[in-house]
């Protein structure tokens, strides 16, 4: 087997918050409650808006005090990582140790909010991501292709292109689309092993990977029942097949990604 070229690694670690992070707008429309019952709700950030992470505690706070949250399950933390073992009454310190919190990639000041809100609440956060490790191996299994309708995995080839800023050679297209089809997955694990019934788990994830048609609840067993809520930064919410919901916030500065993306990468 033939292994990754590092660059590619490199690219995947260092561009993934680019890709399917959503893009869009408003005011927040949060109210959790409204989308039960359900196994799980599913809320899609875009990483770069404040409004987004605060949402995320409201979230927390909001089915936490009914009494409904069976756990909360983060992108920003990878699978295997648990507070589990720890009180209510855990600092900080000790809840960043047990999920192995990597504040550069996830600044703790944006996400800890919600996070600490579940821990004091005595509800579980467990990491969903696929961890770094695996990215190489991941991007050599062609068996994560068929694991999506064909339309739907060129829509995530495509997605990969555009949220790579053109930077991919076309023959890293399909290893990248695997490391975003396994990191759905590996999330969807951590779904079904923190269901509980009558509760229901709450995930926070960039948009893209709550996408109906290409993320999570692709790999979720029929009869697992999952809200899918794009947080959208900017513009009008507007219903799409992709989502169940759209919650606006306001909208963002204008920022050119690509050019950032391509100082950082010396291009």
């Amino acid at each position: 087997m033939q292994r990754a070229p590092r660059i590619f690694v490199i690219l995947a670690t260092v561009l993934v918050a680019f890709l399917l992070g959503g893009c869009a707008s408003g005011r927040s429309q949060d109210g959790v409650s409204a989308l039960l019952p359900a196994d799980a709700i599913l809320l899609g950030e875009q990483h770069d808006a404040p409004e987004h992470q605060q949402a995320h505690a409201r979230a927390v706070r909001d089915l936490s005090s009914r009494g409904r949250l069976a756990a909360l399950v983060v992108e920003m933390a990878d699978a295997g990582q648990t507070t589990a073992g720890l009180p209510p009454q855990a600092d900080e310190a000790a809840v960043r140790q047990a999920l192995q919190w990597n504040d550069k990639a996830w600044p703790w000041a944006a996400y800890g909010p919600a996070v600490m809100a579940a821990v004091q609440a005595g509800v579980p956060v467990l990491g969903g991501n696929l961890p770094r490790v695996r990215f190489a191996a991941v991007m050599q299994d062609e068996t994560l292709d068929a694991t999506l309708p064909p339309p739907a995995l060129a829509a995530q080839r495509q997605a990969i292109r555009a949220g790579h800023c053109d930077l991919l050679p076309a023959t890293q297209l399909a290893p990248m689309a695997r490391i975003q089809i396994a990191r759905d997955q590996s999330m969807a694990r951590a779904l079904q092993a923190a269901a509980r019934t009558g509760q229901v788990v709450l995930l926070l994830a960039g948009s893209g990977h709550v996408d109906r048609q290409l993320g999570v609840p692709q790999h979720l067993p029929p009869g697992f029942t999952v809200r899918a809520v794009r947080l959208q930064a900017g513009g009008t919410a507007t219903a799409a097949p992709a989502f169940d919901t759209v919650w606006t916030t306001p909208a963002l500065p204008a920022r050119d990604h690509c050019t950032a993306l391509r100082q950082r990468l010396g291009r």
